[in-house]
């Protein structure tokens, strides 16, 4: 177990290094400029749950930490009240650098990133992803199998899917992002709703 500890952790620290010095990134001038750090993502290194969000925003971009900010204060609500510990679980960014003024992450910031968050959920190999919101759903259904099932994140929100990552079986749960409960409350009792789903898959 230590040994495997060990591994896991130099494996997910090399993968910070690599992210710290892109200099091919989209966003690594945006960083630099503005003193920001890449989050990599913070949690249980065996946590059978994964949580990728979107991208970071300024709060996580100062910190280095994802879900910081007010989509983190409702996050941590959530996975409160669905009996499920923020510290047994890891949570992650397809983007792990803030793109200008919160706006949604581009094409070509996914593509720069969206291989090391593969590599985080080869390493991890949790037994449930949480995609949290539209983007972060679509991509990770469609690298685990499901492109046939894609729909709108207001018609997946809170399903069960069954995906195949290289090991093995996976199940995949699109969410609302904990933003939309920032913007418009009356969405957080929907979002509960959908977290004691997770509570049931472990």
């Amino acid at each position: 177990m230590e040994e495997e500890k060990q591994k896991r952790y130099e494996a997910l620290k090399q993968i910070w290094d690599e992210v710290f010095a892109l200099t091919t990134s989209p966003l690594y001038e945006y960083r630099t400029k503005n003193n920001y750090f890449p989050v990599m993502g913070e949690g249980s290194h065996f946590a059978p749950i994964i949580f990728v969000g979107e991208a970071p925003g300024r709060n996580e971009a100062i910190q280095g930490r994802p879900f910081v900010g007010a989509a983190g204060k409702i996050l941590n609500e959530l996975l409160e009240k669905a009996g499920i510990k923020r510290e047994d679980v890891y949570i992650t960014n397809i983007v792990k650098d803030r793109p200008p003024e919160n706006r949604d992450p581009l094409p070509s910031e996914i593509a720069a990133y969206s291989g090391f968050l593969d590599r985080q959920i080869m390493i991890l190999q949790p037994k449930v992803i949480v995609g949290l919101g539209r983007y972060s759903a679509k991509y990770v259904m469609e690298k685990l199998g499901l492109m046939d099932k894609v729909e709108s994140i207001s018609l997946m929100h809170g399903r069960v899917y069954e995906g195949e990552a290289g090991y093995g079986k996976v199940i995949v749960v699109p969410l609302y992002h904990p933003a939309v409960a920032v913007y418009d409350p009356r969405k957080k009792s929907e979002l509960l709703k959908d977290f004691l789903v997770l509570k049931t898959l472990v």
